[in-house]
């Protein structure tokens, strides 16, 4: 039985939203995966009327397409979507049937502006947390506009394909034949990289707001319901609106939340925010910021967004090591989600760069996959929780190497080895692998802010007990500040914060 009682009961809820026949097209063969396909469209036949199964010869197997009866298919699941990508099949069949996407307006009419045939085909890995976003983007653009078609593509299932593609990271786009991206993207992200952009004007026809939240992820969302809360027009602008969250997997630290992952606090922070009627400007890069009889905010884009106030909650990004090799070797072997690309590392020697929490999360999880894992930190001891480094000390396969400083990342198209210098006497030494995993902190995202705004030699931005920086009616939140302590919850406490000190000034002001 591929779906336990549980889920089948929450299929069974779900599939009385279908709105009509949808035809499920089989490919399949005598192998494990064919086996596990089949068994789970008996299973679902069962379970609805309106599920149609027959059997036919795709260009996978094993895979399935789905459609209405007599339609052309734009859908196909080249693998069985359990794990993660459970939710996206579910989507992808209430969709197919008539359902209509939860999409805003302006999205839709973007994506129908497409003319050209799009074929896209994602490839994923069944734990990865990061590829139903993209595999459910490109489905709903599939859904709405009949020119496009994606594929899943399970690369456990399809390895022969992954290994001639040499893809390390996963979800990894092909659009045509020919590499799209990498990486968690959203749908808008998709389309502006297809060049379904917003043009500059309709910024510029903003009235000015009250409050303008630059970023869009826990402070950032935080500063704005708490904004809006008073009554007065607030605006958010960000480039991925959820930021970093979306790229945590299991929380445990979440008060008065025993357990919760990322993408879920992300769609919760998002829907809160539009509950408000919070003018949400996503997808959409920062410049500059000057301050005139307003603080205008200068987008990349050529646009110009007025603020009496604004809260700065632009987050942070992965800290990058800067040796040579790394950029080179970006998804050809070095990986910064041990959660998205392990798998891909099944039975390979993998290092991990960083003995903190992250780190040390990074190598636990990663020895359940592969042969073994090296553990590099540049200081003389490790910097994780004891219970960390309890658990780590405890597996058979990990090797922890302190005192080390990462000269280069080697490789001939993808990772071959690391080469790494002892910082006690200085000794190189070589260490033939083939994935690194880099976990070594985070960086502000503060490049965009000129002089006029203090900050400290990391980049990250001054402030106060109530959030001000040094532009008056500026306030800044969350990790891209100096706040000691970069935690979800705390956050959204200096957002909060924030926000409530921005509406302050305003009532002084």
């Amino acid at each position: 039985m591929i779906l336990d009682d549980q889920l089948k009961q929450n299929l069974m809820e779900y599939l009385k939203l279908i709105e009509g026949k949808v035809m499920l097209t089989l490919s399949v063969g005598e192998d494990d995966a064919s086996k596990e396909m089949r068994e789970l469209m008996d299973e679902l036949v069962l379970l609805s009327d309106d599920l149609i199964v027959k059997e036919a010869i795709l260009s996978r197997t094993p895979s399935f397409t789905l459609s209405k009866p007599e339609a052309e298919a734009r859908i196909a699941f080249a693998g069985v979507p359990l794990g993660h990508e459970f939710s996206s099949f579910v989507l992808a069949l209430l969709q197919t049937s008539g359902r209509p996407p939860k999409v805003d307006e302006a999205i839709i009419q973007r994506i129908k502006a497409i003319k050209e045939p799009l074929v896209f085909e994602t490839y994923v890995s069944l734990s990865c947390h990061n590829c139903p976003e993209v595999v459910q983007a490109l489905n709903t653009m599939s859904v709405i506009n009949p020119l496009i078609k994606n594929t899943m593509i399970d690369g456990a299932v399809f390895g022969s394909e992954v290994e001639s593609k040499e893809i390390m990271g996963v979800p990894a786009i092909y659009l045509n034949g020919e590499f799209f991206g990498g990486g968690r993207l959203t749908l808008e992200e998709i389309l502006t990289k297809l060049g379904q952009v917003e043009s500059a004007e309709a910024f510029e026809a903003k009235d000015p707001f009250d409050v303008l939240v630059v970023g869009g992820g826990a402070a950032g969302a935080s500063a704005a319901i708490y904004a809006a809360r008073k009554g007065i027009k607030t605006g958010v602008v960000s480039e991925r609106f959820g930021g970093q969250v979306l790229d945590t997997v299991g929380i445990e630290n979440f008060i008065g939340t025993l357990y919760t992952e990322g993408p879920k606090i992300a769609a919760d922070l998002e829907s809160h925010v539009k509950h408000y009627g919070i003018d949400v400007m996503n997808q959409q890069r920062v410049k500059a910021i000057k301050k005139s009889a307003f603080i205008e905010v200068e987008l990349e884009n050529g646009a110009t967004l007025k603020s009496k106030a604004v809260v700065l909650a632009t987050g942070a990004r992965w800290r990058e090591l800067g040796v040579p090799g790394e950029k080179e070797l970006r998804n050809k072997g070095v990986a910064y989600c041990p959660h998205c690309d392990g798998p891909l590392f099944k039975g390979k020697h993998v290092a991990v760069i960083g003995g903190g929490n992250s780190g040390i999360e990074a190598a636990i999880d990663l020895a359940g996959i592969v042969s073994h894992v090296t553990v590099l930190e540049y200081l003389p001891e490790l910097k994780a929780d004891a219970v960390l480094q309890n658990r780590l000390f405890s597996l058979p396969n990990v090797t922890v190497i302190k005192n080390v400083q990462t000269k280069e990342i080697t490789g001939n198209g993808k990772v071959e080895g690391i080469t790494y210098i002892r910082r006690d006497d200085q000794m190189e030494v070589h260490l033939p692998l083939q994935g690194v995993f880099v976990q070594i902190g985070l960086v502000p995202n503060t490049d965009f802010l000129s002089d006029l705004i203090t900050r400290n030699r990391i980049g990250e931005i001054e402030v106060d007990a109530k959030g001000a920086t040094s532009m008056p009616g500026v306030f800044a939140a969350g990790d891209c500040t100096t706040a000691p302590f970069k935690q979800i919850i705390i956050a959204m406490g200096s957002g909060a914060t924030a926000a409530l000190s921005a509406f302050d000034y305003l009532i002084r002001n």
